[in-house]
């Protein structure tokens, strides 16, 4: 996927107690996009090649990237108002909201609260919600797996994983760090779902495309299709040789999808 790099213009807007730190590139239709727990989003050169027909702007959560993570945001449905007062901050009408599993479940919450100013909706492997019982594990558990079967769950080929962490300039080592700490601080309790957003995804209005890595092994495609199920009207794509990232792993296909969905 040949890409140029786009200009970038960053600020950070304090949006009840936190600061929450946005980049802007591209002109074009709005496009929020809300990165994974694992922020590989922004230096992906995919980012560059829908700043092309978007103004793409990435919004970290609090406690990633330059985005602080105050006592009263607590959650992802805390998370997902913050975003709400963003959209209305920057006057964005008719956005197209697109998430990456943490930031696919942010962009789910979203929804369910206030779709006036959303167009389309586009999750990646979103987590947020229970589908088994009780003593079922939907969702791997990253916390208790060994490193190296965490990276086979998360790709197709793990060879695919950009991130070396081993040799990593201390500074980049100390982002991954605290993006795992917040990450934990946000999602373990309940582990990486909200007990109510299952019952609420009834109301999302907004044209909605799931999309999944066939070989997912954090949350299975099966997981996806009940997700997507829950959604009225929502469209699934699946695509092959790809695991948790499928932007990651196979950019042009995920752009292809995006890019029949959006128009």
């Amino acid at each position: 996927m040949a890409s140029g790099r786009q200009s970038v213009t960053r600020a950070s807007y304090r949006l009840q107690e936190a600061r929450v730190a946005v980049e802007r590139r591209g002109r074009g239709r709005p496009l929020l996009l809300i990165p994974g727990e694992e922020v590989y989003e922004p230096e992906l050169a995919l980012i560059d090649e829908l700043a092309r027909k978007f103004e793409v702007i990435i919004a970290w959560p609090p406690g990633y990237g330059r985005s602080t993570l105050p006592e009263s945001v607590r959650n992802m449905d805390d998370i997902s108002y913050l975003y709400l007062d963003l959209l209305e901050k920057l006057d964005l009408k008719k956005v197209t909201v697109m998430g990456f599993s943490t930031g696919g479940w942010i962009a789910a919450e979203m929804a369910t609260k206030d779709c006036a100013r959303i167009g389309r909706l586009v999750l990646t492997c979103p987590m947020g919600i229970k589908i088994g019982g009780p003593y079922d594990r939907d969702i791997a558990d990253v916390y208790f797996l060994p490193g190296d079967e965490v990276q086979k769950r998360k790709f197709f080929d793990p060879a695919n994983d950009p991130r070396v962490l081993k040799g990593m300039a201390d500074r980049k080592a100390y982002a991954v760090a605290r993006h795992r700490e917040s990450t934990a601080k946000l999602c373990w309790e309940p582990y990486f779902h909200n007990i109510g957003l299952k019952h609420r995804l009834n109301r999302i209005k907004a044209p909605t495309l799931v999309v999944w890595g066939e070989s997912d092994g954090i949350v299975t495609p099966d997981y996806g299709r009940a997700y997507t199920k829950l959604i009225p009207g929502a469209k699934m794509v699946v695509i092959r040789k790809a695991g948790h990232l499928p932007h990651v792993e196979r950019p042009d296909a995920f752009l292809t999808a995006v890019r029949r969905f959006t128009g």
